[in-house]
């Protein structure tokens, strides 16, 4: 059965009635909060942004978080900071970012790589930071500009030149350039691909859609769901979490470009991207190579209340797993729901509000697959039966990585975020946020509304 719904979907929910479920705080452990989450807009590669650095971007999203927080710049305990592709110059771009925010030089930040889960990975070193009593306040985020990437020159060409540095005389320096082929300018470039495979990401999720028999049309479906979504969602005013961004000679940005509803007449004349010519993942229905920067507060309950902010959402229990990266490179999230759930004791049906990172409308339809397959759950995840999928009414309803915007490094503050405004917004009381990343690794993370 296919897993979209006809045309009603795109449809917001009428305000979801809280169910009075437990809560999940435990005695002896600290009630660890989302006080705020901001981003800039996400923009594609290329637009907008195309002059800045990466630091540039983190920076205001922090600049966004102090000014919509109130808080005052030392009153932060570590900042920590995601990304994937770094740029050479500012490889500690939390710290670059955190000086150039005007946060106090006494506060330490570093910088963490996780492909696409990296801000994830910030927001629970924050989570951890503060269960082990180190920190009160921490901010995390993530940035990624996919605008500018370093390119490297070739293995040999760097060889000549780290060679013609320590050379001695004038023949040693001659013999060297002597020896430079044509060959050795062809530069090296940064690929989305697995090292440990050589195989392209996009060739990956091509390849899991037909193994769980996901058709083209349910992809482009998918895409078209989400991009409709992320419009309705821009135009109501729901994504809250967009700052508003100065940049340095040019405009004002102050929302996401990538978005944009198409047909699927549209989406159906769009080539294969990776696998031709029979390939079912297009450029239309794979997320886009996207700048974009976030950040979040991420406060021990006591902290946040004597401070006097009224805290969005408790972070609750999350997982990290991992699996074989060439034929599960995309699972992370049918491998991390069951996982995070039973940590939490909760099942799929005390979810409100679920947020999946959407890189491929085949990776999202393979997944929901798999969650739904007790042949999947026998054989791979050791359950007598599937884990069963997200219910599409609760599923993504603001849009997601295939239209806002996939920033590498940013995306999971956003999908935290977005959990913590829909809970608000909807009246539920417990979300789930989940996402694959590069090496057959996965994140997922159950999140709890915060009294009104």
């Amino acid at each position: 059965a296919s897993f979209i719904l006809d045309r009603t979907y795109a449809k917001l929910p009428c305000l979801v009635q809280t169910k009075s479920k437990k809560t999940l705080a435990r005695p002896g452990v600290k009630n660890i909060v989302l006080v705020e989450g901001v981003r800039t807009p996400f923009l594609l590669s290329g637009t907008t942004y195309a002059d800045l650095m990466p630091h540039d971007l983190a920076r205001a999203a922090l600049q966004g978080l102090l000014h919509r927080t109130g808080l005052p710049k030392d009153a932060v305990d570590y900042i920590i900071y995601g990304t994937v592709i770094q740029e050479v110059k500012t490889s500690n771009v939390a710290r670059e970012a955190a000086l150039g925010a005007g946060f106090s030089d006494k506060i330490p930040a570093h910088t963490v790589t996780m492909a696409c889960i990296s801000s994830n990975q910030a927001m629970t070193s924050a989570v951890g930071l503060i269960a082990a009593g180190q920190c009160d306040s921490v901010v995390a985020g993530g940035v990624e500009f996919m605008s500018d990437v370093p390119i490297r020159h070739s293995r040999k060409m760097r060889k000549t030149m780290l060679s013609l540095n320590r050379a001695k005389t004038l023949g040693q320096r001659l013999s060297l350039i002597g020896s430079i082929r044509l060959a050795h300018l062809s530069p090296e470039l940064p690929a989305v691909a697995e090292f440990s495979t050589a195989e392209t990401m996009g060739h990956s999720a091509d390849r899991l859609a037909a193994a769980f028999g996901v058709s083209r049309i349910e992809q482009d479906e998918f895409a078209v769901r989400s991009h409709t979504l992320a419009k309705q969602a821009q135009d109501a005013g729901l994504l809250q979490d967009v700052i508003s961004f100065k940049v340095p000679g040019r405009d004002i940005v102050s929302k996401d470009n990538g978005i944009r509803p198409s047909s699927m007449e549209q989406m159906g004349k769009l080539k294969p991207a990776f696998v031709k010519p029979h390939g079912t993942v297009t450029a239309a229905n794979s997320s886009f190579l996207t700048d974009g920067a976030s950040a979040a507060l991420i406060m021990s309950e006591e902290k946040a209340l004597a401070m006097g902010y009224k805290p969005k959402a408790y972070l609750r229990d999350f997982v990290y797993v991992s699996q074989d990266p060439k034929d599960q490179l995309l699972l992370g999230p049918t491998y991390g729901t069951p996982k995070v759930l039973e940590r939490a004791g909760l099942t799929m049906s005390d979810i409100d509000v679920f947020e999946f990172h959407e890189a491929f409308a085949g990776q999202i339809m393979a997944n929901m697959k798999a969650l739904d397959s007790d042949w999947f759950g026998q054989t791979y995840l050791g359950r007598k039966s599937k884990v069963g999928a997200p219910p599409m009414e609760k599923f993504n309803l603001w849009g997601g990585s295939l239209s806002l915007g996939h920033p590498f490094g940013a995306t999971g503050c956003r999908l935290v975020t977005t959990v913590a405004h829909r809970l608000q917004k909807e009246g539920g009381q417990y979300g789930l946020v989940a996402a694959c990343a590069a090496g057959g690794q996965g994140h997922a993370m159950v999140i709890e509304a915060y009294p009104q």
